[in-house]
């Protein structure tokens, strides 16, 4: 993982995670995006064991929560798959200004790339019982509510609160309890 003082310490349990857009640009307002990360998850799910308990995507960062036998290789891996994907499609569609950042701020470390798509590091933290879990699904499932997007969690289409509601979401979600 990237630079950061926060590091996977149980692998085989939950961790919340946050990935966040180098300067906080808005990339997941188009939902094009946003299918790139849930079919990476999707993937994850089906091939590398991930274990996924909620996520909520908003314009510029997302939050998860999610284990895995190696979680730190599942997280590398999608940071990796869906910064070339969505660094491809901005390229295919001509996003110049967004382009134009990611290749400005990237890091002076990363000589070997001409655009970075992440900020480094996903602050993990271990989800140690069945009220922290609670606890983070709240916050990810109210997140677009404190913003002042939706008046419910479950109306934020982006987001596993509709399933815990008993709604169809865009991805399945595994169970905790």
């Amino acid at each position: 993982m990237g630079r950061s003082r926060y590091s996977i310490t149980d692998p085989d349990k939950p961790h919340f995670m946050t990935c966040t857009v180098l300067d906080w640009l808005p990339v997941f307002t188009r939902p094009e995006t946003v299918q790139i990360l849930l079919d990476c998850w999707r993937y994850q799910r089906e091939n590398a064991g991930l274990r996924l308990y909620g996520y909520v995507v908003l314009e510029n960062h997302l939050h998860f929560i999610a284990q895995a036998q190696d979680l730190n290789k599942c997280v590398s891996s999608f940071k990796s798959y869906t910064a070339r994907q969505i660094i491809d499609y901005l390229l295919a569609h001509h996003a110049d200004r967004l382009l134009d950042r990611l290749s400005y701020a990237k890091r002076a470390h990363k000589a070997d790339r001409e655009y970075q798509f992440w900020q480094e590091g996903v602050h993990p933290e271990l989800v140690f019982s069945e009220a922290m879990m609670r606890e983070k699904l709240d916050y990810i499932h109210n997140n677009p509510v404190k913003r002042g997007y939706v008046n419910l969690p479950e109306h934020w289409r982006y987001s596993s609160a509709s399933f815990y509601m008993g709604l169809p979401g865009l991805i399945d979600i595994d169970t905790w309890w």
